[in-house]
């Protein structure tokens, strides 16, 4: 696949409301366990909805789901963005365009229901895990493709978002 068939996906991205977007190899995106610790210790939403850990794939699996794909578009979103909204959208609109692999992370736990069912999603068609619940290094991730990121130092400061779209 060439990269250049992909773009008319990122301009996608950025009229669904993204800040940028980028065709990227799944080489460069990182996966580690500690990750996953930072879901456990220190988001209330762990293991509160089934987009979250424990619920969602450990970084193993995430790095062997990766590794099944050679392409996927990083999508940047500011804080005033519905980043996984935006991500299950371009999820749709890619796979309808003939790639029938195509799989969502999108930003931040999910919060289509006021409380989860955690036996059966009951927004399947838009509910995606965020990368970091996935164990992916969103920093490393980001950096490494280009993107600025930094930690949040205060409220004042401005976020930085990103959720990944595995395209085959």
């Amino acid at each position: 696949m060439k990269k250049g068939t992909l773009e008319r996906f990122v301009k996608l991205a950025r009229k669904f409301g993204a800040q940028d977007a980028k065709v990227i190899s799944t080489k460069n995106v990182f996966t580690a366990p500690w990750v996953r610790k930072k879901c456990q210790f220190g988001c209330d939403m762990y293991g509160q909805t089934l987009t979250c850990p424990p619920y969602s794939p450990a970084p193993g699996e995430t790095r062997k789901i990766l590794d099944s794909y050679r392409t996927a578009i990083l999508v940047h979103f500011d804080e005033h963005s519905d980043g996984t909204g935006i991500i299950a959208r371009l999820e749709r609109e890619v796979f309808l365009s003939g790639y029938y692999k195509a799989f969502g992370m999108g930003e931040g736990p999910c919060l289509f229901c006021r409380k989860c069912n955690l036996k059966s999603c009951m927004h399947t068609e838009k509910a995606r895990p965020s990368m970091e619940a996935c164990g992916i290094d969103v920093y490393r991730t980001a950096r490494r493709n280009g993107f600025h990121i930094e930690v949040l130092k205060d409220t004042a400061c401005e976020g930085n978002y990103f959720g990944l779209l595995l395209v085959e």
